[in-house]
């Protein structure tokens, strides 16, 4: 994928099938338009073909008064296999609601009973490099790869297919995880830049200002452990190495919370040293009872637990390393002793499962492509992480949360839907807390809803129906 295309420019693939299935009590016929949307350069030639999955409701009278909501992962470098064989797709791929690995195939696809074709119509993109979608002609991929380049690229994705489709007066919405939630940001941004206002955004484990969920050791900061602190507590919860003291988990979680952005952003600021003894013991205390970690360990670490070292240390007792994506997820490796895990065993668990269900079900599709599907491309390495062309002060970290601020500030409908895992290990719930806290947002359409799971919420089926029925409320705008 990181070579040029050729310059030989083909034309649009386009498989067009049709569906039937029973979503929250109706009965519903649709049509399913599975292959390449072209983007093109101010000359109208074709720079890249965007590979997508659209579903659209059948018999429908007025097209424009029906939603159309516009998916996709995150990564960067995902394709969005696992939103639409997980979660919103009219057909999904089974995983046990206990967290276990879900081994070789054959696996369980079933009809997703609770799809939101009875409210929305749904486009799954997978960005360029992803799936089967890549640059055109001499065109290097590696130029859609970066903060804005992709999100220009999402946009006039959009564009085109609002064009194409005849659904400009249609209310849009976009659903992103991960990665997918910074896009959202700046899609939501460069969109109104073009006067295409969005009715409403979803956020699955949002990453939205970095300093809040990328700890770099050694540079300082302080927002990386903070919020990672509540996530921490949670995962121990799970694994029984803390005590409960008769606590339900949210009000465990609220008192952690109130101790990461006090008691413990303090001591942080104080740089430990600073502290006197019996405030030092006070704090170790108050860290081992959030942790479930050892008293040395706390010490060692000077206060400042590294989310990439938790995943050994929690239970290296039992000689298990948790996952990233899920920290109910578990494995076993044999360094014992190690810093840092050798895998996610949550990934390990369940990504055969979802990429054979996705070539499974674009199989059954028709769909036949001359390339390979990307399910996770690494070009992470490539990617341009700045937002501005000069960066000063060496570049930091990346903060979204103003661009989707000023979204939301030029379109007074735009609404946000943000949900969160608890043992979510990649994107800590506390930290999307902590963005969506700051100025600039129009924080009375900010909604928050949580799930006793992780970074994929849909890994856990009582999750899952609730994530669906969130999603399609505050979409319908009516209970479920």
């Amino acid at each position: 994928m990181l070579s040029p295309a050729t310059t030989d420019t083909p034309k649009p693939l386009t498989f067009v099938s049709e569906g039937r299935g029973l979503f929250n009590g109706e009965e519903i016929g649709y049509g399913i338009v599975a292959g390449e949307t072209f983007i093109r350069d101010e000359t109208s030639t074709p720079i890249a073909s965007f590979f997508s999955v659209a579903y659209i409701k059948s018999n429908v009278a007025d097209a424009s008064s029906r939603a159309v909501t516009f998916l996709f992962n995150g990564g960067p470098g995902s394709s969005s296999q696992w939103l639409h064989m997980g979660a919103f797709g009219p057909k999904r791929v089974t995983i046990a609601a206990d967290p276990d690995n879900a081994g070789a195939s054959p696996y369980d696809i079933v009809d997703n009973t609770f799809c939101l074709l009875d409210t929305t119509d749904l486009v799954f993109i997978d960005p360029i490099g992803t799936g089967y979608s890549r640059a055109l002609g001499n065109k290097d991929p590696k130029t859609f790869w970066g903060l804005l380049e992709d999100a220009n690229s999402i946009v006039a994705f959009i564009r085109t297919w609002i064009s194409e489709n005849r659904r400009w007066n249609s209310p849009k919405y976009l659903i992103g995880e991960s990665y997918g939630t910074t896009r959202a940001a700046l899609v939501a941004d460069l969109l109104g830049a073009k006067f295409i206002s969005l009715n409403g955004i979803v956020l699955i484990a949002p990453v939205l200002d970095y300093q809040n969920s990328r700890p770099r050791a050694g540079d300082g900061a302080i927002m990386p452990y903070v919020s990672y602190l509540p996530t921490f507590a949670a995962v121990a919860w799970y694994h029984g190495k803390i005590d409960r003291g008769g606590l339900q988990l949210e009000a465990f979680l609220n008192d952690a919370r109130k101790f990461a952005r006090t008691d413990y952003a303090v001591a942080l600021i104080a740089n430990g040293h600073r502290l006197g003894r019996e405030d030092r013991l006070r704090l170790v205390s108050q860290l081992c009872r959030f942790t479930g970690l050892k008293q040395s360990y706390i010490e060692q670490s000077n206060f400042r637990i590294q989310v990439s070292r938790f995943f050994k240390e929690l239970l290296r007792d039992e000689g298990r390393v948790l996952g990233r994506l899920d920290g109910r997820y578990t494995g076993v490796e044999t360094d014992h002793i190690g810093e840092t895990a050798e895998s996610d065993p949550a990934i390990d668990a369940v990504g055969s499962a979802y990429t054979s269900a996705l070539h499974h079900h674009l199989a059954t599709l028709g769909v036949s492509m001359d390339r390979e599907y990307h399910t996770l491309n690494n070009i992470d390495e490539h990617w341009k992480w700045q937002l501005q062309d000069k960066v000063p002060n060496g570049a930091g970290y990346i903060n979204v949360v103003p661009y989707l601020g000023r979204a939301m500030r030029h379109n007074k409908d735009l609404r946000v839907l943000t949900v969160s895992g608890y043992y979510d290990l990649a994107t800590p719930f506390f930290g999307a807390e902590n963005a969506l806290s700051q100025d600039g947002l129009a924080h009375e359409r900010i909604t928050y809803r949580y799930y006793e799971s992780g970074h994929l919420i849909y890994l856990h089926e009582p999750s899952r129906e609730r994530l669906l029925k969130d999603a399609g409320q505050f979409i319908s705008g009516a209970p479920r």
